[in-house]
């Protein structure tokens, strides 16, 4: 029986981004996949999922993921980490990094290289971080995992990846988004988290990435020029240099009119996507962008930026602009406000465009890719 270990810190530590990524694929492994033995390791204790299926077992490591990334990236202690998970054929990480491995071959998932595209959307100490140890992983993994065909192209030309050492494997999204059916359920949701229609939705971690600062003026743009009703509702957690969003804000004295909800649990969102006239997303990189599919799922319609993985996932689904252009976000947001047989038009597309991307898909593919290092594939 073939022995598989994966990182399942991300899933445990982190509500959103990696660890809904990583619990994603594992849940779809753990559904289709009873012939492979999986080792689920955490650093530090978390939340407990499951029942897992009798294949699955579960290791968690008495330190917590901040002073192994110490122990292994920073001082590069070289502690295996088959000492924690036994005997394993493969060992994937699906964060990035790369923990010191003895003898199985190893699978590290790079989402995006969004730290060497835009650096000034980064802390200091985490750019330093994420440029020594991101390549040294790149360089020492059997195989890596891409989430986008765009990551994929990123991979190859800034950090020298061979390109057939390089899948991709687009992330899918849960079935528990779609189109409003109780309207009772929408209501209570977003009185909850005191959220008024109408209005436009932003998600994502409080960054400079996520590019809300022009967003939040293109909003401004549009209650200038035509008096919109709307609010603009950002649903995320603080992440880093997120000043400046705070000051945009005042600045603009919006303070009425921009709420941001703090993060809001994968069992709501739904409910947010389907209450909003239109989802916005302009970030400045991406890769992938799961919001855009999650929104499309819910039908609504969608605005997000032209760059990076963002034309793969929403396809022929939503209008894109120049994330960096305020002008032009404010006039695709107002198109989708007045033009009803548009938004029809996009709210029909992006139901068949979500089709394409599945976790049971995802996970196939990656069971594939560790057979075939496991039987000696080069």
């Amino acid at each position: 029986m073939m022995r598989v270990a994966i990182d399942y810190t991300a899933a445990v530590r982190q509500r959103a981004g990696i660890g809904r990524y990583t619990r994603g694929l594992v849940s779809a492994l753990a559904e289709m996949d009873r012939e492979t033995a999986y080792v689920l390791l955490s650093a530090g204790r978390g939340a407990e999922e499951g029942p897992w299926p009798a294949n699955f077992s579960r290791r968690i490591l008495p330190l917590s993921d901040r002073h192994l990334a110490i122990l292994w990236q920073r001082v590069r202690l070289p502690l295996p980490v088959e000492l924690f998970t036994g005997r394993v054929d493969v060992f994937h990480s699906p964060d990035f990094t790369l923990p010191p491995v003895w003898r199985a071959r190893t699978v590290v998932t790079i989402h995006d290289l969004s730290f060497i595209r835009h650096p000034e959307c980064f802390s200091k100490p985490l750019l330093e971080y994420l440029l020594a140890s991101v390549p040294r992983a790149v360089r020492r993994a059997d195989f890596l995992l891409a989430d986008s065909a765009s990551t994929r192209q990123d991979l190859i030309e800034l950090l020298g990846a061979a390109p057939e050492r390089v899948a991709v494997v687009y992330p899918g999204v849960e079935a528990h988004f779609g189109p409003a059916e109780d309207a009772a359920r929408l209501e209570a949701c977003l009185a909850r988290y005191a959220v008024r229609r109408p209005y436009i939705l932003g998600v994502g971690t409080l960054q400079p990435r996520k590019n809300f600062a022009r967003l939040i003026r293109a909003y401004h743009l549009l209650r200038q020029r035509h008096g919109i009703p709307h609010r603009l509702v950002i649903a995320g957690a603080k992440g880093w240099l997120f000043e400046e969003i705070e000051e945009t804000i005042r600045t603009l004295r919006l303070e009425e009119w921009v709420q941001i909800t703090g993060f809001i649990p994968d069992e709501d969102l739904p409910a947010l996507y389907q209450g909003a006239d239109v989802f916005a997303f302009p970030s400045l990189y991406e890769g992938f962008g799961i919001p855009v599919l999650e929104a499309l799922a819910c039908g609504t319609p969608v605005v997000a930026s032209n760059t990076s993985s963002l034309p793969e996932a929403a396809g022929e689904a939503a209008l894109l602009v120049d994330p960096e252009d305020v002008e032009a976000l404010a006039e695709a947001l107002w198109r989708l406000l007045v033009d009803s047989p548009l938004r029809n038009a996009l709210r029909a597309r992006g139901f068949e465009q979500v089709k394409r991307f599945s976790w049971a898909g995802s996970a196939q593919k990656v069971r594939s890719i560790y057979r075939h290092l496991v039987e000696g594939g080069e």
